[in-house]
């Protein structure tokens, strides 16, 4: 008789279930950055390059907290990581309100920074402890599982910014110097600003009341976590005898720069090809994050029948297509290509984080802070894509995401195969 493979951990559902929550949880302030970016756009009056520091300052969070995040976890437990990594984020969205009452676009730049810092604990631990927790065999399936709750908070946080923080008043330059003469400008964009405040409040308590829940769970020993008693001190050099790892941190770090930036400025697109404002932007937006999670979820099922390895490579042809749909026929037709690419590139990240830290043994969780580090791929792609937009065009700034989906496909029909490495 043929041995059943389970894919969900037996006897450590709840811990399984409340790690899985914390996918919803960052989803939400990840994609808030897309409507920030165009809300501040508004209220700041800067252009598309300033805006991309959105993600810039998001982003460089992940990159400089990856690293401490791991030692600490190294030092402690994932839980105890998670939990830090919830009270930072929840700290960070709070301020959200003194930035807004100080008026400071930076401020707001050095409160998405901690709110990242704490993200950055949250994804190395909850991707490496679903990777972990059970066979080694349906890791790739358990992990995209795990993930497909992601775009669900990514829904949230569109929605949110498209109902609370849009108000849907978008002043033409005549109307501003109107505005502006009968002394109502300022006010008009302060008050664009505070409405930012209260979903960002909201937000930081619940993160903080759901860190306390989870205090008071038993989480059980991961294999890796055992052997790092036994094995002593490991070097970073040590991740270099992994070829497959290696190209995957540079295949995460392309794969981070085309989401992030697709995203970024989709409601742009929109505007500049359709003439729709942003309500509507906002409202695409939030589909194409549902085409994102339907993604996960079939994508999960399909690995039943199809090496998840291969089906993202089929996934990362596709979206090479469609960029190039999006860029040769701008308007509505583009729109739609961007909007399909959602769909084929939600199985990405995980499955470049399950099949890069495969085998890496006790090394697990600092190679999986060099992958959290690879987000910032974001970081540097978006603003490059806000200079594109603003100094030629919106379609000459999606070349960036058609190269991204050039690079993940190396990797998912050549990169990924683990050669024979010396294993120590």
């Amino acid at each position: 008789m043929a041995e059943k493979i389970r894919v969900f951990p037996k006897g450590n559902l709840i811990p399984f279930i409340l790690v899985t929550s914390l996918f919803l949880f960052w989803g939400i302030p990840n994609n808030l950055n897309d409507v920030l970016i165009r809300q501040f756009i508004k209220s700041f009056e800067i252009n598309r390059l300033e805006a991309g520091l959105v993600q810039s300052a998001f982003y460089m969070g992940y990159f400089l907290f990856a690293i401490p995040a791991a030692s600490f976890m190294r030092k402690y437990s994932y839980k105890t990581g998670l939990i830090f990594g919830m009270l930072l984020y929840s700290f960070g969205s709070i301020l959200f309100w003194p930035s807004a009452i100080m008026g400071k676009y930076v401020y707001f730049l050095g409160s998405l920074f901690v709110i990242a810092s704490g993200l950055a604990f949250l994804e190395l631990g909850a991707n490496a402890f679903i990777a972990e927790l059970g066979d080694p065999r349906t890791s790739e399936r358990r992990l995209n599982f795990s993930q497909a709750f992601n775009p669900i908070g990514s829904i949230i946080g569109v929605l949110i910014g498209t109902i609370f923080i849009f108000s849907g008043h978008e002043p033409t330059p005549e109307k501003i110097q109107v505005m502006k003469v009968a002394g109502e400008y300022e006010g008009f964009l302060r008050s664009e600003t505070m409405r930012v405040v209260a979903p960002y409040l909201v937000l930081g308590g619940v993160v903080f009341l759901w860190s306390l829940m989870m205090m008071k769970i038993k989480f059980p020993e991961i294999v890796d976590e055992r052997t790092e008693e036994t094995t002593g001190k490991m070097s970073y050099s040590d991740l270099l005898r992994y070829p497959h790892f290696l190209k995957g941190v540079i295949a995460q770090f392309f794969y981070n720069g085309a989401q992030v930036g697709t995203w970024s400025f989709f409601i742009t697109y929109i505007k500049d090809y359709t003439g729709n404002g942003e309500k509507i932007g906002g409202f695409m937006l939030t589909g194409t994050l549902v085409a994102f999670a339907v993604g996960r979820f079939a994508s999960t099922f399909l690995m039943k029948y199809i090496e998840p390895r291969k089906l993202m490579g089929i996934f990362s042809v596709v979206n090479i297509l469609l960029v190039a749909v999006c860029v040769l026929f701008p308007g509505w037709i583009g729109v739609w290509a961007i909007f399909a690419t959602s769909f084929f590139m939600s199985l990405m990240y995980p499955t470049i984080f399950a099949l890069s830290i495969k085998q890496l043994g006790p090394r697990t969780k600092i190679g999986g802070s060099v992958l959290v580090m690879a987000i910032v791929g974001g970081a540097v792609f978006t603003p490059v894509m806000g200079w594109l937009a603003q100094s030629v065009s919106m379609t000459a700034a999606m070349v960036i995401p058609l190269v991204c989906y050039i690079v993940i496909s190396y990797f998912a029909f050549s990169g990924a195969k683990i050669k024979k490495e010396i294993f120590a």
